[in-house]
């Protein structure tokens, strides 16, 4: 899985870019402030349509235009593609796999699987449950479809179902739809919660061992899924876990009322991280918390090899800074067998990576 070729029409600072990759490691490196991010900010956006850094598709057209283009050559599952996306003030997006509109953006990563690495991800051990959160749906929305369609469901229930919380005393015949919604949410979520689950233990199987290399044996990552109380199996099929659901649905429903807002459900869940048994959230090290948050993205990499039977594309945005020397060999070391995009400030700092292309970013534009 590669991206031979992007071009970029007003995303973020670049005006008009053209490049080809190769298909080892590409070092994008330039002063900050040049694009070296939003080059692979617009990468990741065609295998996700969205964006790690943007809420809305508008703030990625560049300033003073209307529009903007995305497109790319890439190679996956033994066939060539060119993906696009066209954005527009006003309207809605449109994705395009070989001049054909897609339906969904979940189609797009049917094709191109990418892990992005940012300085943001910090927030993946620092910040609250809901960054964890959109670690997982991002991961795997791009390898479950079924998983895809079961939360875009579940977030629109969930919003119908905070809207009747809300209004329901100014409006009481809203009331005589809660049960349904609350019915509809607990189908989504029992499937949400599985898929969850069952990432997350593959999860553990891959990161905590990329952790201990990066520690040198010295440090130990511990994973944890945290869903509802009333579910006794999150790994249990979706039949199984609707019914403790439903129950668990059913005994706040009085508290939701009176909170106006839903308290129950895998909106709620989140991911615990801890280092020898200390939660990773209040006691890790900037360190510590860099190299954890990097162990999880390159523990997806290798669920994503072992499903696809291709490596992920990687993207790697100043994933070099604030680690010791020793974690830099590492890193560099281990993102070998397929496709990175690896951004920092000064290109000698790679200059032991042998094979692949090294690209000059200035000012929106490739320069020498």
């Amino acid at each position: 899985m590669r991206v031979d070729r992007v071009r970029l029409e007003g995303f973020r600072n670049y005006d008009r870019l053209e490049a080809a990759f190769s298909p080892g490691v590409n070092v994008i490196y330039g002063e900050n402030a040049q694009g070296k991010t939003n080059l692979l900010e617009a990468v990741a956006y065609l295998s996700t349509a969205s964006s790690h850094r943007a809420r809305y598709d508008r703030e990625l057209i560049q300033m003073g235009r209307e529009s903007a283009e995305i497109e790319a050559a890439v190679f996956s599952r033994e066939r060539a593609f060119r993906l696009e996306a066209r954005l527009r003030r006003g309207t809605r997006r449109q994705l395009f796999s070989n001049g054909v509109r897609l339906k969904s953006a979940g189609e797009l990563s049917g094709i191109l699987h990418t892990v992005l690495f940012c300085p943001e991800d910090l927030s993946l051990i620092r910040a609250g449950a809901a960054e964890r959160r959109r670690f997982l749906d991002e991961a795997i929305c791009q390898l479950r479809p079924r998983y895809a369609a079961a939360l875009a469901e579940y977030r629109r229930l969930h919003e119908h179902k905070t809207r009747i919380l809300r209004d329901w005393e100014e409006k009481p015949a809203l009331l005589d739809a809660l049960d349904e919604f609350s019915l509809a949410m607990a189908r989504a979520g029992a499937v949400v919660i599985h898929y969850r689950a069952h990432f997350v233990r593959r999860l553990r199987e891959t990161a905590p061992a990329i952790h201990a290399d990066f520690s040198g044996g010295r440090e130990r990552l511990d994973l944890r899924y945290a869903t509802v109380s009333a579910v006794t199996d999150p790994e249990a099929p979706a039949r199984e876990i609707l019914p403790q659901l439903l129950e668990h649905m059913a005994a706040h429903r009085q508290a939701e009322l009176d909170a106006r807002q839903c308290l129950s459900g895998p909106h709620k869940d989140d991911l615990t991280v801890e280092l020898d048994g200390a939660d990773a959230k209040t006691y890790a090290s900037q360190g510590q918390t860099r190299t954890a948050a990097l162990s999880l993205k390159l523990g997806c990499r290798e669920i994503f090899f072992h499903d696809a039977g291709e490596w992920p594309v990687l993207l790697l945005d100043d994933v070099l800074s604030e680690l010791d020397r020793r974690r830099q060999e590492f890193v560099l070391n281990r993102i070998g067998g397929g496709q990175v995009f690896i951004t920092c400030c000064e290109d000698e700092r790679l200059e032991n990576l042998k094979e692949g292309a090294v690209f000059h970013i200035h000012g929106g534009a490739l320069v020498g």
